[in-house]
């Protein structure tokens, strides 16, 4: 009790913890307004899935370039800079949005470059300033308040989106809707200024942490869980916004399914923050990753809106248990790698690289088999498939030993 008392204080004084905190909560609150509903707003303009497949591809083949463009400016100027840019590109993606609205293959490319470039400069930045702010004792709590304020964003925007989308006719909706997320990445920039310049110097040396994999064996799992994490996620966060559409036809509808799973997540991710210390980390990630893989039965036979429900909360209590400690262990393996103060750029965009190659893989792989199947026999393989993903996450970080933390 009193080791934990002394982390929360610890958190409590950096007030720099609070303020990314804030930033990741804007995020969060701006995406869950709109991101929830960009990929319906997409499907219904002409109800086709390999539409949503081209635009999700887009999405994680830029974020991927981002990443690795990204990597090398963050060892020149300040990542302050960086998260301002990936903010930039995802006002910008709103911004399109809003000033146009067409069908073609060409606008679906764009918006999905896009919103890819902003998730990659944001996220690079976002991530070196966790593994820089926090400490191996304060990143379980951490990566549990920013699940918090994720799951508040998520109760909050989306079902207020739904009934503001629901309300009026035509796109009206929307535009409102893409309008307040633009607004909120703006805010997102303004709270940006009161974090401490982080500079890096040295060269970009990629190819000698890519190497480090054959020297440092839970860098490679880190690695090779961050694909399998991809190849669920590529997927499965477009398709069951659209899964829930279809069976009830209601922007309400879906913005009320996100409360409720948001809702949970938020129970959990506090419960989790709390009460899961550094010892129950992988039987932690055991029991989410068992649940998570449990959850697609509610998706491959005879989906209705009730069996999506279920499915909500059932994962939203399994991600806390899964996701909480995965990311502290991944950031203590970074930590205590070699020349970890020198590389970490390089091992953040590593790690990203991973995980959105298990995501393109995802995509294209359902992309696939709605040309060669029936489309719903081919969602179907793929769900049963991709949805493996996190359980080889756990395969992966289970063996996983950290000096001194685990």
């Amino acid at each position: 009790m009193g080791i934990q008392n002394d982390v929360m204080s610890r958190i409590k004084s950096n007030k720099e913890l609070y303020i990314l905190i804030l930033i990741g909560a804007l995020y969060s609150l701006s995406t869950a307004l709109s991101n929830t509903f960009v990929n319906v707003y997409l499907w219904k303009q002409n109800e086709a899935l390999m539409d949503l497949g081209i635009y999700n591809l887009a999405v994680v083949i830029l974020q991927g370039l981002a990443f690795l463009f990204a990597g090398g400016l963050a060892k020149k100027v300040d990542r302050i800079i960086i998260l301002r840019i990936g903010v930039c590109f995802l006002a910008s993606f709103y911004l399109v949005v809003l000033l146009f609205s067409s069908n073609s293959r060409l606008y679906l490319v764009l918006i999905g470059s896009l919103l890819g470039l902003g998730y990659g400069f944001y996220w690079l930045a976002y991530n070196l300033l966790t593994f820089e702010i926090t400490e191996p004792e304060t990143r379980d709590s951490f990566n549990g308040l920013q699940g918090i304020s994720g799951s508040l964003g998520g109760m909050i925007g989306p079902f207020f989106a739904g009934y503001v989308i629901s309300s009026l006719t035509g796109n009206t909706g929307y535009l409102i809707i893409f309008g307040l997320s633009l607004a909120l990445f703006v805010v997102a920039v303004v709270c940006s200024f009161f974090l401490k310049r982080r500079a890096a110097d040295g060269r970009y040396q990629l190819r000698d942490v890519m190497e480090e994999r054959k020297q440092n064996r839970d860098w490679k799992r880190i690695t090779y869980a961050n694909y399998s994490q991809g190849l669920r996620e590529g997927v499965f966060v477009f398709i069951i916004s659209v899964f829930v559409f279809v069976e009830t036809g209601s922007e309400m509808a879906l913005g009320t399914f996100t409360l409720i799973s948001s809702g949970i997540s938020f129970l959990a991710y506090f419960l989790v923050s709390r009460y899961v210390k550094v010892k129950h980390r992988k039987i932690s990630m055991f029991i989410g990753a068992i649940l998570l893989y449990m959850a697609i039965a509610f998706l491959v036979y005879h989906v209705s809106y009730i069996k999506l429900l279920l499915y909500a909360c059932l994962i939203a209590l399994a991600y806390p248990l899964l996701f909480v400690p995965y990311m502290s262990l991944t950031y203590d393996v970074i930590g205590t790698a070699r020349e970890a103060a020198l590389y970490r750029v390089e091992y953040i965009v590593i790690r990203e690289l991973y995980l959105n190659a298990g995501r393109a893989t995802s995509i294209l792989v359902f992309m696939a088999l709605i040309l060669l199947t029936p489309e719903q026999t081919g969602i179907k393989i793929l769900l049963l498939g991709a949805g493996a993903g996190h359980v080889f996450v756990y395969l992966f970080m289970r063996k996983v030993t950290v000096r001194n933390i685990d």
